[in-house]
């Protein structure tokens, strides 16, 4: 190998809160890191709406100082304007997102086991053999680096992904962040079936900020307009305007020689609500004992990282995630008649201030038994797929997966 080329035990893409925190899980142990991080700034651009469960402080220790505000309760809206209202006792986190990632970011970077390279691109890598052991050769916009593990926590356009075939689908999303006036108890989300991949969402920050945003795949900017105009506000009178991409779908593969993915890169995203932090953490944990265990045994084959890593995503995660999918694929083709069916539902079942909706919605089984118990649901649902037969095709190629 050239003299001049680094050598890392292991090497993370991305320097968002799935890379920072893999590394923070990281920074006792011996081995050498290193994070590359395409921006000059960790946590910038800012690209996420920031509401999260309770569930949040339960795997993490969450300062005081990164929640901006509390909400009671989530109202969805119905294209015709009609709504229902969950509430319940967990009462969710609207973050502060940026700090949020600078948080372990400013933990670890002056450890002396941890390099972060940031304003440098990954660019590719490949396999190479040296002393009969198998490594891996890193290639960035500024140099090469040497490393036996490599974790791509690069965003839904993953460039590592991308190096095994897999490629995410992605919806793009925009969002500003405005002083105006509504409920800062209440988080939003607006349906309608031109922007039917996903919502429109009002999220109060505090202080009368809220953050205002939208994701479908098709006319982003004109329906943002449109929404903008039914809220009656006024874009130019914007704090600051954000946007991004959400990957949308199930969970990808995982593991790989040497390799991982983490985060968005393999699609550990809620497709019911675009968010992701819960499922990344969650993941993240089990990525750092794969990683030790690797190193422990020298042994870093896919079929040995699939055992300590994928197949623990999967059976935990990868399964609340699917029904994530599930749920969208059926409101996908909502129309106003089927919401308004479904409010109706929701409140015969008398569960409308019972069910914590952002504490089910990360992982949603008990919500979804709640509403099946109800009689009026199954026949509402069978009724929904033979309208839309496309759907159950889907359905089981989702369960096959």
């Amino acid at each position: 190998m050239e003299e001049n080329i680094e050598q890392f035990d292991l090497t993370i893409i991305g320097a968002s809160l799935a890379g920072n925190y893999l590394c923070y899980l990281l920074s006792k142990t011996n081995l050498k890191i290193v994070v590359i991080e395409e921006h000059k700034e960790v946590g910038l651009p800012f690209q996420c709406a920031g509401i999260i469960s309770q569930k949040l402080s339960k795997l993490i220790n969450l300062p005081n100082k990164l929640i901006l505000n509390r909400v009671n309760i989530a109202k969805i809206i119905s294209p015709s304007g009609s709504f229902i209202k969950l509430s319940g006792a967990d009462q969710p986190y609207i973050i502060d997102r940026i700090a949020l990632d600078r948080f372990y970011y400013d933990k670890v970077k002056n450890k002396k086991n941890i390099s972060y390279y940031l304003g440098e691109k990954f660019k590719s890598f490949k396999y190479v053999r040296h002393n009969h052991i198998k490594f891996l050769l890193i290639e960035t916009s500024k140099r090469k680096l040497k490393s036996k593990f490599l974790v791509g926590c690069d965003g839904p356009l993953s460039l590592v992904a991308k190096s095994f075939g897999i490629k995410n689908k992605t919806i793009p999303a925009i969002q500003i962040r405005i002083n105006a006036n509504f409920n800062e108890d209440e988080a939003v989300m607006y349906f309608d079936p031109r922007w039917k991949e996903l919502f429109g969402w009002i999220v109060p920050e505090g202080n009368k900020i809220y953050r205002i945003g939208m994701a479908c795949s098709k006319n982003l900017k004109k329906n943002f307009r449109i929404f903008l105009k039914k809220l009656r506000i006024n874009l130019a009178h914007r704090i600051d305007q954000q946007g991004g991409l959400i990957p949308y779908s199930i969970m990808n593969k995982l593991a790989f020689d040497n390799v991982l993915l983490l985060g968005d890169s393999a699609c550990q995203v809620k497709a019911t609500t675009g968010g992701g932090i819960i499922m990344l953490l969650t993941a993240a944990k089990y990525a750092a004992i794969c990683i030790q265990t690797c190193f422990k045994i020298k042994k870093f084959t896919k079929s040995f990282i699939k055992k300590y890593y994928e197949i623990p995503c999967k059976s935990t995660i990868g399964k609340e995630l699917k029904i994530h999918y599930l749920i969208r694929v059926v409101l996908k083709d909502f129309n106003d008649k089927d919401f308004a069916r479904l409010f109706q539902i929701v409140k015969t079942s008398k569960i409308e201030n019972l069910v914590s909706f952002y504490g089910d919605m990360d992982f949603p089984k008990s919500f979804i038994f709640k509403l099946i118990k109800n009689p009026l649901v199954i026949p509402f649902l069978i009724k929904h797929t033979l309208k839309h037969p496309n759907i159950f095709i889907k359905i089981l190629k989702i369960l096959n997966k």
